[in-house]
């Protein structure tokens, strides 16, 4: 590698020895020196995305999906920082490693009110876990190495702030052995590993001692698949997962139970509800009343990170280290568990759901059920396909409707849960894995948030992917549907159409005038053709799905109050009231109903 001739260079050497090589930004002035070194690198990729938030978001996926090690997002000062805010905070909350480069204004001009001119390192504070602004060219080997290794081993967001002067001055590469200057290491820490075998033989006696387990896992799972199957397998248990550990195990498998939570199975809140012992696997799912009862259950938790054990439920062993590592170990210590009794309650409660599942998507409703919509989806889906989702009740639906299997990789922006998020990742997913097809779930809302605009990046990159297959489902319903739902449910009042309804725009005509490719779905018998069409695609694919908003979101165990709520809601003036009324009862208590007395699904 030839010695990089000013700052801009030298800051981008330093990130190719961390074994970071892709950035998503978009240019400005304060960051312009960093855009006219990238150029001249053969080891560089940059994506120029439609909006900072965009760039962000896609570099947080980019780790999500196993593109980098660590994602780069570079943006210019002020307007520019802003605006990626959101996406890093969504790495931030999510525990990704990503470096955020901002440009900034000239060391000259600051303090004097200049043209974009903002406080970045007080602006930055709350999301970075390493915040540092290079003033001196000789502080830039040490700024990257510690900010690298600090997204690292921390799994968070770290900012370096580069002046626009100093990135025009003349490279350091070697700081002077002298007082005031630092010789740091381009090496990443080791990875932890096990827990201490005493820890690991506490935690074994808890497991083994429980007649009726169920475990609990999350993110920090993934990647831990094998050696979760088998402790699951070894002790009987019935698992769920949150949000973002969707995927972490063979959905079809007859024990799992599904996600957790609001978005959950009646399945998994039998699972947590009767259970005596829970082993919580790099999970920090914060709705605790989905857990067990407070006293219900001995418990077992096992995290990356020590800080975040036992801040959800009461545990008797905490176990610090890699999830896949840690199963491992603990395996030999478990005993099999030979009563079947447990293991066949929780089989029956999944059957029961996925049953009920299934009647409930094949409901005929006013519009089209947008549980078909995505339950179709489920056995079409390539082996290695990568979901790219939002937030809103296409969340709803992909944590309840799709199944996935081994080989197939599923995210969303899982604890800040910002609208927006599906087509930064559905982009990142594509970048980092260009052979390998992609389906993002995208309500309306969420499409005419940043959607339209983004479809402008695929348009400009899809020729350059060796899968062409990116197929974006477009949940269309005129409404911020979830939001709407939470309306009924939690403040007993009619939402109002003033901020709820959103503009029916023609997705799949937009997506064909710019060259890619659409269809509109209105019938429910062509369902399944367009899937078949869109996913043989040559090129990215846009399917518009007409869907009836007034399809009830039930969460697994519906309290009082929420009833409650939702019914006065419908003598509030709610001019949906009818439509609801009626979905319901064909959605919700009419399939309930042909679950139980076994009856075949209605196609």
């Amino acid at each position: 590698m030839s010695t990089p001739k000013n700052v801009a260079e030298h800051v981008l050497d330093r990130l190719a020895a961390w074994g970071v090589h892709r950035f998503y930004g978009y240019p400005g002035d304060g960051i312009g020196g960093i855009f006219t070194a990238l150029p001249e690198r053969d080891d560089a990729e940059f994506v120029q995305v439609r909006h900072e938030e965009t760039a962000a978001f896609a570099a947080c996926a980019d780790v999500k999906y196993g593109g980098s090690p660590i994602g780069c997002c570079v943006v210019t000062g002020g307007p520019g920082a802003i605006h990626a805010l959101n996406g890093l905070y969504d790495a931030k909350l999510d525990h990704q490693p990503v470096v955020a480069l901002l440009g900034h204004t000239a060391q000259t001009a600051q303090g004097g009110g200049y043209y974009q001119e903002v406080d970045l390192p007080t602006l930055f504070a709350g999301v970075g876990g390493y915040v540092a602004e290079v003033k001196d060219p000789s502080q830039v080997r040490h700024v990257v190495d510690r900010a690298c290794r600090t997204a690292l081993a921390d799994r968070t967001v770290a900012v370096v702030i580069l002046p626009s002067d100093v990135l025009e001055e003349k490279a350091v590469p070697e700081p002077p052995d002298a007082h005031g200057y630092y010789q740091t290491s381009a090496v990443p820490s080791s990875d932890p590993g096990a827990p201490a075998p005493a820890a690991l033989e506490a935690a074994a006696a808890v497991l083994n001692a429980g007649e009726k387990v169920a475990i609990l896992a999350g993110a920090g799972a993934l990647g831990a698949s094998t050696e979760l199957t088998e402790v699951a397998n070894r002790l009987g248990a019935g698992l769920s997962t949150a949000l973002l550990g969707k995927g972490v195990i063979d959905e079809r498998s007859p024990w799992n139970c599904g996600a957790i939570g609001l978005l959950g199975t009646t399945a998994s809140w039998h699972l947590m509800r009767e259970c005596d012992t829970l082993l919580i696997v790099g999970s920090t799912m914060p709705y605790t009343e989905y857990y067990p009862a407070p006293g219900q259950a001995r418990a077992v938790q096992i995290d990356v990170d020590g800080t975040r054990c036992g801040i959800r439920y009461d545990t008797d062993v905490n176990l610090t280290g890699d999830a896949a590592i840690t199963l491992e170990a603990l395996l030999p210590l478990l005993e099999d568990k030979t009563d079947p009794t447990w293991r066949a309650h929780v089989e029956r409660w999944t059957a029961s759901w996925d049953d009920y599942s299934a009647q409930r998507a094949h409901e005929r409703t006013e519009k089209l059920n947008p549980e078909l919509v995505v339950r179709e989806l489920s056995d079409r889906l390539p082996d290695d396909a990568q979901i790219a989702v939002d937030c809103g009740t296409a969340t709803s639906w992909y944590a309840r409707d799709l199944t996935l299997r081994p080989g197939q990789r599923g995210s969303l922006s899982g604890t800040l849960l910002s609208m927006g998020g599906a087509m930064p990742y559905a982009i990142a997913a594509k970048t980092a894995h260009p052979d390998r097809p992609v389906v993002a779930l995208v309500g309306d809302g969420a499409m005419q948030m940043n959607g339209v605009n983004e479809l402008i990046t695929i348009q400009r990159y899809w020729r350059t992917w060796a899968d062409p297959r990116l197929v974006i489902l477009v949940l269309s319903n005129d409404d911020l549907s979830y939001v709407s739902w939470e309306t009924r449910g939690m403040l007993g009042e009619a939402p109002d159409p003033q901020s709820q309804a959103v503009p029916d725009v023609p997705y799949a005509e937009w997506a064909t005038l710019l060259g890619l490719d659409g269809a509109t779905l209105t019938e429910r018998d062509a369902i399944g053709s367009v899937w078949d069409r869109a996913l043989a695609a040559d090129r990215p694919f846009v399917v518009d799905a007409k869907v009836d908003k007034d399809i009830p979101l039930v969460p697994p165990h519906v309290t009082l109050q929420q009833a409650f709520n939702t019914a006065r809601s419908q003598v509030a003036g709610d001019p949906d009231a009818l439509s609801i009324i009626a979905n319901g009862v064909k959605e919700t208590v009419g399939a309930k109903a042909r679950s139980l007395l076994g009856l075949p699904t209605k196609h």
